[in-house]
């Protein structure tokens, strides 16, 4: 899957050296306001590859190691390691496209299909149970349960999609620029918003300290802003200056 990259404007106190705000559009603010909805199990995935601190995922690896015959049998061990991210977005996906990838690994052999079971009276003298064990016992004729279901996974949202474009799927409209600060607060954007910011919120005096930078943000700048959401109130510039201060070196 390509990835989605979305462009941000930050404003760069020089002197300070920090971030004070950046302009983003409704691609970056779905994706901010989608990481209040995301299952825990998403995060872990994402933050091994860059080295995870805490015992999150100690968790995670110990239900991977623990065998199926110590899990009920209606549990299925995907639903744990992969939760799926179901969200009501309009007529959209419903999922921001810079989280799309999250959800477009390649399924394991084992979710792939979920195979259930009936009793073979089904359809006669039972009533319709199914069951994820084939060793179950059918609670209408008592006989075991194996003859085999499967369940098909429903469509993805985008062989789903229609041509309708009176929804735009997400959570805020697009056509519209928002500010997001340090701390990752959301503000409607406007020319005396930024200006009111700079002179009263960060005392501003002159511009010649400040700098406009355009940075992408893809699913690895994702990733940090996530974990750094969880521990800084200074997240924009933990996650982008760095990235500003090694570009201005290579140039040099």
């Amino acid at each position: 899957m390509k990835e989605t990259n979305v462009s941000l404007k930050l404003m760069i106190d020089r002197e300070s050296q920090r971030v004070l705000f950046a302009e983003a559009g409704k691609e970056f603010i779905d994706f901010l306001f989608q990481i209040l909805a995301l299952p825990v199990g998403t995060f872990i995935p994402l933050f091994e590859k860059q080295g995870m601190q805490g015992s999150f995922g100690n968790i995670f690896e110990s239900i991977e190691n623990l065998g199926s015959i110590y899990l009920q049998p209606s549990v299925n061990k995907e639903i744990l390691l992969k939760p799926k991210v179901h969200i009501s977005g309009g007529g959209g996906s419903g999922l921001s496209p810079l989280l799309q990838k999250v959800e477009s690994s390649p399924p394991s052999s084992s979710s792939r299909s979920t195979k259930f079971y009936r009793c073979k009276n089904v359809g006669s003298s039972c009533d319709p149970y199914v069951a994820y064990d084939i060793r179950a016992i059918c609670p209408s004729c008592s006989q075991v349960m194996n003859c085999e279901q499967n369940m098909v996974d429903p469509p993805s949202p985008s062989a789903t999609k229609t041509s309708s474009s009176c929804t735009e799927g997400g959570y805020v409209k697009g056509l519209v620029t928002y500010l997001v600060m340090d701390d990752l607060e959301v503000k409607l954007m406007s020319t005396m918003s930024s200006i009111t910011l700079l002179i009263n919120k960060f005392n501003v005096k002159g511009i010649r300290a400040l700098e406009e930078k355009v940075v992408n943000f893809g699913m690895d700048e994702g990733v940090k802003l996530l974990k750094a959401s969880l521990y800084s109130k200074s997240v924009l510039t933990d996650v982008f200056l760095p990235m500003v201060k090694q570009e201005v070196n290579y140039e040099n």
